[in-house]
Formats: structure tokens, C-alpha cells, sequence
């Protein structure tokens, strides 16, 4: 009898570890980039994958999902399961839905689990070529004899330029137009062609303009130069030493994400975003490596939504 039932038995040993669960990726991770293909975010979250997917063994695939300054994304992510399948490559501007829509369908503070800071990059204050002012220190000049004859683009409500305008003019101490578009592109283009004369984006999109002679890059919103474009000074150069605010991305995962998946994934795109090739790629894109994760992570992005929601009070912004 005691044989017979061990024999019985043996069949549920064995299938006891065919069911439990592989270890964490064990199949394909959908990595939802809340902006269009061909901008600053797109290509760091596309390079952010492939890394991942070259370390876990697993694809990390990609999918653009734009609309309402990233809320149709971060909705997306956050009304995902919280088993790492489904996560979410954006920029700064992802934390800031609450403050600058009524009703972005989700709270990207409280609905998402920040994983680590992927990258950080400053913006260049692009001015109309046609333009007289040469220098910083000439346009803020200008600006206080006629501010009416100068217009600033906003690419998007809550991103990094909008905040280093409400910062800019601030500093001015003069009242400015702002004139909101739809993208960087769009934005850009007017810049170019005079129908506006002052934006401020990142590098990748503003730099090639400048090159070109097609506009004006006066100063850069960075504490140092950037080896992307070396020429042009910083804010604190043309007499503006608070004007330092960057652009960041990172990964986030929904709500209630097991620290041990972020953890992971973390402590694989950490060094890996080190890696000689990844920092040419994104060098060129004018933007350096970051790293925090964790508490050191919140910590990071409590101290960013504090700064950015005290502007946008100043400002007297009403979200839209």
C-alpha cells in the first residue's frame, strides 16, 4: 500500500515545476512610447529596448501610441497589468498630466511605478534668423524695449521647453505671447519662417536649424556646453545662471509593479546605457546618461513636479 501511494504521488512532483512560473521575461515586453516616431523620445526609448532586449533575451518591441500630451499612452500603461509585459518610455512632460489637463484620464504620479531615469538633455533657445539680436544678453535687451514684437512657440503644454519659457520670462520680468502648437515640427517650421520668433527645444530638434543658418541658436539650457553643440554658450554665459532646465526620459511601469521587476530592470539598463555605443547614439542626440531608479528616482521626480508646478502657478496657467 505504502509503494502504491508514492507511486501515485510521483506524477504531482513532477509536474509540480512544470507549473510554476518561468523567472520574468519570459515572453515579449511591449514598451509604449507615448509621442510620434523621429523625435528625442522616440529614438532614446527605441535604443533603451534594444538594450534590454540584448541583456533579458527577450524582444522588447516598441509601440507609438501619441495623442493629448502622452495621456493616451500613460493611460494605456496605467490600465495595463502589473506584471513588467507592459511598460512605458517617455519624457518629463509624462508627470506633469494632471497640471496642465483637466481631465487626463489618469494620474501619472500615483498610477505608474517610476523605474529608472534613462537620460537627460538641454534645450536650445532657437531665435528667427532674420532677426537682429546675436547674443542672450541682446535678445533680453530687445525684449524689454518691445516685448510685443516677440512671440514664443510652446511644441506642447507641460514639456520641458514650455517650462524653460515660463522660466525665461519670468526672468525678463516682461509679459510675452505664447503661442501653443502641435509637436516640435510644427513649432519649429514658424520659427523658420518668422510667423514666431523664439522657441526652446532640445537639440536634436533645434541644432540642425541653427547649422544651417536657417535660425538662431543664442544659449543652451545647461549648466556646461553640450558636445553636440559646442557653439553655442550657455544661459549662465548670457547672464541668465537660473535658466537650467532639461529635458529627462524614463521608464515606468503601471501601479503596483513588483520591485523586483524594477529592480531588474534597472540593474540591466543602468550599465548598459553606459556602454560606448549607446553613448555616441545618444550623444549625438544631445543627450547625456542619467541613472537614478528607486527612492533616489521619486526623490528626483518630486523635486522636478515641485519646480515645474510653482511656474506654472506663477504663470497663472489654467490647465486646458
Amino acid at each position: 500500500m505504502q509503494r502504491r501511494a508514492l507511486l501515485a504521488a510521483a506524477p504531482a512532483l513532477v509536474a509540480a515545476p512544470a507549473l510554476a512560473q518561468a523567472p520574468w521575461p519570459n515572453r515579449p515586453v511591449r514598451v509604449i512610447v507615448p509621442f510620434p516616431p523621429g523625435g528625442s523620445t522616440d529614438a532614446l526609448s527605441r535604443t533603451a529596448a534594444q538594450k534590454l532586449a540584448e541583456k533579458l533575451g527577450q524582444p522588447f518591441v516598441v509601440e507609438n501610441r501619441s495623442g493629448a500630451n502622452g495621456a493616451v499612452g500613460g493611460v494605456a500603461v496605467a490600465q495595463s497589468a502589473p506584471d513588467g509585459y507592459t511598460l512605458m518610455a517617455s519624457a518629463s512632460i509624462q508627470t506633469l498630466g494632471r497640471l496642465v489637463m483637466r481631465n487626463p484620464g489618469y494620474d501619472p504620479i500615483t498610477d505608474l511605478t517610476p523605474i529608472i531615469r534613462t537620460g537627460r538633455g538641454p534645450l536650445i533657445l532657437l531665435q528667427n534668423a532674420s532677426r537682429a539680436p546675436n547674443t542672450l544678453a541682446e535678445l533680453v535687451a530687445a525684449i524689454r524695449q518691445n516685448p510685443r514684437d516677440w512671440a514664443f512657440a510652446i511644441s506642447s503644454l507641460g514639456a520641458a521647453g514650455h517650462l524653460a519659457t515660463l522660466e525665461f520670462i519670468r526672468q525678463v520680468g516682461v509679459e510675452m505671447t505664447q503661442v501653443p502648437y502641435r509637436g516640435t515640427a510644427a513649432a519649429i517650421t514658424d520659427v523658420v519662417a518668422g510667423n514666431v520668433q523664439l522657441v526652446m527645444e532640445p537639440i536634436l530638434a533645434t541644432w540642425p536649424q541653427a547649422r544651417d543658418g536657417r535660425a538662431k541658436a543664442l544659449a543652451i539650457t545647461a549648466s556646461e556646453r553640450s558636445p553636440a553643440a559646442p557653439s553655442v554658450p550657455t544661459a549662465a554665459e548670457g547672464g541668465m545662471p537660473n535658466l537650467d532646465i532639461q529635458s529627462w526620459w524614463a521608464l515606468w511601469g503601471p501601479r503596483g509593479l513588483p520591485d523586483a521587476i524594477a529592480n531588474r530592470i534597472a540593474e540591466v539598463l543602468h550599465p548598459a546605457m553606459r556602454e560606448p555605443d549607446v553613448v555616441a547614439r545618444i550623444g549625438s542626440l544631445g543627450i547625456e546618461q542619467a541613472g537614478e531608479s528607486g527612492a533616489a528616482f521619486r526623490e528626483f521626480i518630486a523635486r522636478d513636479f515641485a519646480r515645474s508646478e510653482a511656474l506654472l502657478r506663477q504663470a497663472n496657467f489654467q490647465p486646458e
